[in-house]
């Protein structure tokens, strides 16, 4: 969902039984473009792109490019200046690793959700998120058993992007550049010239 210039709407999940993971990332537009036209895509989970590994790992490309395979979401570098990778990370139970090179320009985190996670030399175990060095060299993830006797495969979500090195302004769910476009949002929604 790209909210633009305003998008009004409502998260209410369908599923009924069983446990269901939900994650929800914002991504700050450039500022030529918080007034965009407002649009969504509901993606299934069918269309969102895997890399497998032959040892038994698994990529889902959210966002972005990984081994040359583009991301369910993904726009021109123009529209997109901050390079988003979005990867939903599933280890075997039996571990596997992945090495993973980011720009050194890029800010990154890695976000465990289950089972546990080896960083380099530190360990993460669910729900842990770390935050990634920014100097250029690959990153080596590894995933783990949590304990004796663990069989639980490790899941997580790796996110990287490209700061805009733009001022930001944020209240509730608006973010703008400036505390005077933020005001005019809030009085935009408040007078219903939102949605």
């Amino acid at each position: 969902m790209t909210a633009g210039r305003g998008l009004v709407h409502s998260e209410l999940p369908e599923q009924e039984s069983g446990v269901m993971e939900g994650f929800q990332l914002w991504l700050n537009l450039p500022g030529r473009d918080k007034m965009c036209t407002p649009s969504y895509r509901d993606i299934q989970s069918d269309d969102i792109p895997e890399v497998r590994f032959p040892d038994g790992l698994v990529v889902r490309v959210i966002a972005g490019v990984f081994s040359d395979q583009l991301g369910a979401v993904h726009r021109s570098a123009e529209a997109f200046p901050t390079q988003a990778l979005y990867l939903d990370l599933n280890f075997p139970a039996s571990g596997g690793v992945l090495e993973l090179p980011l720009p050194a320009q890029h800010h990154a985190l890695v976000y465990v959700y289950r089972g546990c996670l080896r960083v380099g030399a530190d360990t993460l175990a669910a729900p842990l998120m770390g935050i990634l060095a920014q100097d250029g060299a690959a990153v080596r993830l590894e995933g783990l058993a949590c304990g004796e006797g663990s069989s639980e495969p490790c899941r997580a979500l790796l996110i990287a992007g490209q700061p805009l090195q733009e001022p930001i302004a944020q209240y509730g769910p608006f973010v703008m550049n400036t505390r005077s476009e933020l005001m005019q949002a809030v009085e935009d929604f408040q007078s219903g010239r939102l949605g």
